[in-house]
C-alpha cells in the first residue's frame, strides 16, 4: 500500500489596504473569514483552492503574493504577538521546542507545518507541535515607509491592490 502524497500549497502573504467604511457586506465577511479586519492588516495563507478563492472575491481589497521564509521570520520576530498582546519572543518559541523564528518559517514555507497559530496545543512528551501555540493569526504591521502608489488601481496598473508575486516581500518590509 502506498502512502499518500500529501499536497504542499504555495505561501501567501494577504495584505489588507482599503478601510472599512463603504465595503459591501459580501466582501467584509469574506476580509472577516480571512480575519483582515483592518487597514495594514497581514495573515499568512496556504494557496488552497478555497483560499484562492476568497482572495480572488476581495482582490479589490488587499494585494497579496508569495512570502519568502526571511521575511515571514523578520514578522514573527517584529509583529508576532500571543494571546494577552504580549510579544512572540525566541524563549516563547524555545519553551515549544523550536529554536529561531528562522526555522518556523522554513519550516511553514516548506510545507512541513501547515499552520503558523493554533489555539489550544497539548504537547506531548518529547515531540515539537505543528504551530505556534497561541499565536494570533495575523500580524498588524505600520503604514508603509515610502507610502503607497494608489488603492484604487491594481499593481499591473501601477497601483498596488491585487495580486504582485515576490515583490509582497518588499511591501512588507516597507511596513514593519
Amino acid at each position: 500500500m502506498m502512502a499518500e502524497a500529501k499536497l504542499i500549497y504555495p505561501r501567501y502573504a494577504v495584505v489588507r489596504l482599503r478601510g472599512i467604511p463603504t465595503t459591501p457586506r459580501d466582501i467584509a465577511r469574506t476580509l472577516d473569514l480571512l480575519r483582515l479586519r483592518r487597514k495594514f492588516t497581514m495573515v499568512v495563507v496556504p494557496g488552497s483552492p478555497s483560499i484562492m478563492g476568497m482572495i480572488q472575491e476581495v482582490n479589490d481589497w488587499v494585494t497579496w503574493g508569495e512570502i519568502e521564509a526571511d521575511t515571514l521570520a523578520e514578522v514573527l520576530k517584529k509583529r508576532g504577538r500571543i494571546v494577552g498582546d504580549k510579544p512572540l519572543t525566541l524563549e516563547y518559541l524555545k519553551k515549544w521546542g523550536w529554536q529561531s523564528f528562522e526555522e518556523v518559517a522554513l519550516a511553514y514555507v516548506a510545507g512541513e507545518i501547515e499552520r503558523l497559530s493554533c489555539g489550544r496545543y497539548y504537547a506531548r512528551e518529547g515531540q515539537r507541535p505543528p504551530c505556534i501555540p497561541y499565536l494570533k493569526p495575523f500580524f498588524r504591521l505600520h503604514p508603509p515607509r515610502g507610502g503607497l502608489n494608489s488603492v484604487k488601481l491594481h499593481f499591473a496598473a501601477g497601483g498596488d491592490l491585487g495580486y504582485r508575486g515576490p515583490l509582497i516581500n518588499d511591501l512588507i518590509r516597507r511596513m514593519l
